[in-house]
C-alpha cells in the first residue's frame, strides 16, 4: 500500500470555492490510482482554503506524470465554478510534484495537469504526455478561434466561438487553462449615468471565464468612470452643443480630478517648450525622426528660420548637426472625415519641423499643415502673430491625439497584443517554458478589446461620437498603419536608433524604456532553451503571429520562424515590452495631457487656414471640439488612465507557473532588476518640473489591461 499527500489550494478570490464534487486520479510512470474523492469534515473548497487529503494506492506509481481533477455534481446541487489555484502531491519516497492550476473550472468535467517542470515537446517522449500535448492545444484552438475585424488588421479572438463551446461538451475531458485570473461573474449588461458607452455587452457573458474580467476591476471600473461620469451629467456638459464660451470655462470640467501633471500642462499647454517637450515624453513619444535634409515637401528655408536659430549657424549647419527633427503625419492626408452633432469635421496631415537648442530643449521652428506645399498651405512660424501660430500647433496636436490614439496606442498595442494572448493559447500547452513566460503579459486583453469592439469600435460607438475621422477613419488608420508597421519599429532599441533619436537629452521615455528593455531582455534568456527554436510548437507560435497579427507581410521584417536563441530572446523581449512598458507609456498619461482639451483635441470644426493673420480667439473657439465632444472624449480620456484595481505590476507573478528553482531565482533577480530602475527613476524626477513616471515599473501593468 502507497500513501499519497495531496494539498490543494483554493483561489482566494470572489466566488472561488465550489460545493461540487472533487476527485482525483493520480497517473504515473508505474500505473494510475483509482479515482478518489477529495472530502474532509465540513465544507472543502471555500475560497481561500488550503485543504490536504490522503490518496492510498496498490503500489508506489513511479514519477508523476498527469494529475486528474474530476469536478460532479453535489447532490440536488447545480453546477457551481470552482478557482482551483495549485495542487502539490507528495509521494510516498517524499518526492514533491507541483501541479500549477490557477484556472476556473465550469460544469461537470474532468481536467488534465501535468508537473509544474516546464518542458519543450522536444523533452517529452512518453506517448501519454506527447497524447495530452496534443488534445490540449486541440481544445484551445476549438475554444479560440480567428476573427477578421476589418480588412487590413490584425486578426481578433472570435467570441462567438466561446458559446458554441459552453454546449459543446466534447472537449471537457480535455480542457486546460486558458489565462490565469481571479475573474468572478461577468459584470453583464450595464450603461455608467451619462456615460456614452456600456461598461459590459450580453456577449461578454459567454466569454471564457478564464479570460473575463474579474468581479474587483469590473466593480473597479465602474467607480472610476461614476463620479466623473455623473457630476458632467448633471451640470449639463454631456449634452451641451456649441462651442466653450472661454477657454478657462474648461479648467473646471475635471474640477475633482486635478493631477500635478494636468495642473503643469493647463499652466503650459501653449508654449514651445512644452509643445516640444511632448514629443519626448508625451504619450505619444515615437513620432520624432532625425533629418539629414528637408524633404521637398516641407519647403523651409534658411531665412524663415534664421531668427529662432541665432547667430553663427544656419539650417544647414543644423542638420549636418542632427540637431533638427521632424514629426510627419503623412498617414492623415487621406483619412476620410465625419461628422459630429450634425456638422462637417475636418482633418489635417502636418508636417512639424523642430529643432534641438544647445540647451538641450526641443523646439518647433515651422509648421505645414498639409503634406502638398502650396499657396493655400502657409508654413506657419513663431514669428507668427500669436493666435496662428497657437492654431497651428494646435492642429498638430490634433494630428497628434489621431495618430496616437488609433495607431501607437490601441493597434501597436491592443490589437497586436491580443494576436500575441491568441497565438500563444493556441499553439503552446501549458508545460512549454515560453507559455509560462508569457502568459502573465496576456492577462485581460482579449476581454478589454472585445469590449473596446462592442462600445468604441462599432458603428455609432465612442469613436463615431468624437473624432474626426469617425470609425471609417479609424480603420483607414489601422489599416494602412499597419502595411507600414515593421519589426524595427516593435524593438525600442532598433526603433530609437532607426529614428536618430539615441543622442537627445532629457528623452526619458527612451531611457526608462531602454533599461526595462534590458531587464527584460535578461530575465527572458533563462525560458530560451537553446533547444527551443527546435520545437514545431513554437515555430507554430511564431508562424501564427506571422499570418495573423502580421498578415504574412514579408516587408514587415516580422519573423516567420526562429532559428537562434537570440533570435528567439529578442522576439521574446520585444512581445513582453509591447504588452507591458509600451502600453504604460502610451496610455497611462492620456488624462494628464489630455484633460487640458485644446492639448489633445479630438476634432477639429474649421478647415485648416489657407492664410495667415485670420485667427482671433473666437475663430479658434470655433474650431476646437464642441461641449459635449469634449467631455465624451475626457471621460475616456479618465477611465482608460486609471487602472481598476486588481492590478499585477511588471515582474510580479503571483500565479507560480514555474515551479524549478532556477526560474524561480531568475524571477526574484529580474524583481530586483526592475526595483533598481524604480530608485533610478525616482531619484532623478525629484530634479525635474514634470516628473516623468509612465515607466516606474511599480506602475507598469504585466499586460494590456485597461
Amino acid at each position: 500500500m502507497a500513501l499519497y499527500r495531496v494539498c490543494v489550494t483554493t483561489g482566494p478570490y470572489l466566488k472561488a470555492g465550489t460545493l461540487d464534487n472533487i476527485s482525483v486520479t493520480l497517473v504515473g510512470t508505474c500505473g494510475e490510482s483509482p479515482k478518489q474523492l477529495l472530502d474532509r469534515v465540513g465544507r472543502d473548497f471555500a475560497t481561500g482554503s488550503v485543504q490536504k487529503y490522503k490518496v492510498r494506492c496498490s503500489g508506489e506509481l513511479g514519477e508523476l506524470l498527469l494529475l486528474r481533477l474530476h469536478k460532479e455534481r453535489y447532490a440536488f446541487f447545480p453546477k457551481d465554478p470552482w478557482y482551483c489555484s495549485h495542487i502539490c502531491v507528495t509521494a510516498p519516497d517524499g518526492s514533491v510534484f507541483h501541479f500549477p492550476c490557477y484556472q476556473w473550472i465550469e460544469g461537470f468535467c474532468t481536467t488534465e495537469l501535468r508537473p509544474g517542470t516546464a518542458k519543450t515537446i522536444c523533452q517529452d517522449s512518453l506517448p501519454l504526455l506527447l497524447d495530452h500535448r496534443q488534445r490540449e492545444l486541440q481544445a484551445r484552438q476549438e475554444c479560440y478561434r480567428w476573427k477578421i475585424f476589418a480588412p487590413g488588421f490584425p486578426r481578433m479572438v472570435d467570441v462567438s466561438s466561446f458559446q458554441e463551446m459552453e454546449s459543446d461538451k466534447k472537449f471537457a475531458l480535455t480542457k486546460t487553462t486558458a489565462c490565469p485570473a481571479d475573474q468572478g461573474e461577468s459584470s453583464g449588461n450595464r450603461y455608467l449615468p451619462g456615460f456614452p458607452m456600456k461598461v459590459d455587452i450580453p456577449s461578454l457573458l459567454h466569454m471564457e471565464p478564464n479570460i473575463r474580467y474579474s468581479a474587483t476591476k469590473t466593480a473597479s471600473l465602474i467607480f472610476n468612470a461614476l463620479p466623473a461620469s455623473i457630476g458632467m451629467k448633471f451640470r449639463g456638459l454631456l449634452d451641451r452643443q456649441g462651442s466653450w464660451k472661454k477657454l478657462d470655462d474648461l479648467r473646471n470640467i475635471f474640477w475633482c480630478h486635478k493631477t500635478f501633471t494636468t495642473e503643469y500642462v493647463t499652466e503650459h499647454w501653449c508654449e514651445d517648450y512644452f509643445f516640444g517637450y511632448q514629443y519626448l515624453n508625451g504619450v505619444n513619444p515615437v513620432m520624432l525622426r532625425c533629418l539629414s535634409s528637408l524633404p521637398s515637401k516641407l519647403p523651409v528655408t534658411n531665412d524663415m528660420v534664421a531668427p529662432f536659430l541665432g547667430p553663427n549657424t544656419c539650417l544647414q549647419t543644423e542638420l549636418e548637426r542632427k540637431s533638427i527633427f521632424l514629426a510627419d503625419y503623412w498617414i492623415l492626408a487621406d483619412a476620410p472625415v465625419h461628422c459630429l452633432n450634425g456638422h462637417q469635421q475636418y482633418v489635417a496631415a502636418p508636417l512639424c519641423l523642430l529643432w534641438l537648442t544647445p540647451q538641450g530643449a526641443l523646439m518647433p521652428l515651422a509648421i505645414q499643415l498639409s503634406q502638398t506645399p502650396g499657396p493655400e498651405c502657409p508654413i506657419f512660424l513663431p514669428s507668427d502673430c500669436e493666435w496662428d501660430w497657437l492654431l497651428a500647433k494646435t492642429w498638430v496636436r490634433n494630428a497628434e491625439f489621431l495618430v496616437h490614439e488609433n495607431n501607437t496606442h490601441f493597434l501597436c498595442t491592443h490589437l497586436l497584443c491580443e494576436a500575441f494572448a491568441m497565438a500563444t493559447l493556441r499553439q503552446l500547452p501549458l508545460c512549454h517554458p515560453i507559455y509560462k513566460l508569457l502568459l502573465p503579459h496576456t492577462r485581460y486583453t482579449l476581454q478589454v478589446n472585445t469590449i473596446a469592439r462592442a462600445t468604441l469600435l462599432n458603428p455609432e460607438g465612442l469613436v463615431d461620437k468624437v473624432t474626426s475621422i469617425g470609425r471609417q477613419g479609424l480603420l483607414y488608420l489601422m489599416s494602412t498603419g499597419l502595411a507600414h508597421f515593421t519589426y524595427t519599429n516593435f524593438c525600442l532599441p532598433d526603433s530609437l536608433r532607426d529614428r536618430g533619436v539615441l543622442g537627445i537629452p532629457n528623452y526619458h521615455y527612451r531611457d526608462d524604456g531602454l533599461k526595462i528593455w534590458e531587464a527584460i531582455e535578461w530575465w527572458a534568456w533563462d525560458p530560451a532553451d537553446p533547444r527551443a527554436p527546435q520545437s514545431f510548437q513554437l515555430q507554430a507560435w511564431v508562424g501564427e503571429i506571422f499570418a495573423q497579427a502580421f498578415l504574412s507581410r514579408a516587408s514587415s521584417g516580422f519573423p516567420s520562424r526562429l532559428c537562434t536563441p537570440r533570435e528567439l530572446v529578442k522576439f521574446l523581449t520585444a512581445v513582453i515590452f509591447n504588452c507591458s512598458a509600451q502600453h504604460a507609456a502610451v496610455n497611462s498619461g492620456q488624462h494628464d495631457f489630455g484633460a487640458w482639451m485644446p492639448n489633445a483635441p479630438s476634432s477639429m470644426r474649421q478647415p485648416p487656414p489657407q492664410t495667415k493673420g485670420t485667427t482671433t480667439l473666437e475663430s479658434y473657439l470655433d474650431t476646437l471640439p464642441e461641449v459635449n465632444i469634449t467631455c465624451n472624449n475626457l471621460l475616456l480620456f479618465w477611465l482608460v488612465s486609471q487602472e481598476p484595481k486588481d492590478q499585477r505590476p511588471l515582474g510580479t507573478y503571483p500565479d507560480e507557473h514555474f515551479t524549478e528553482e532556477i526560474p524561480r531565482q531568475s524571477i526574484a533577480a529580474f524583481q530586483c532588476r526592475l526595483a533598481q530602475i524604480s530608485r533610478d527613476i525616482r531619484e532623478r524626477n525629484q530634479s525635474l518640473a514634470l516628473p516623468y513616471t509612465y515607466l516606474d515599473p511599480p506602475l507598469i501593468e504585466n499586460s494590456v489591461s485597461i
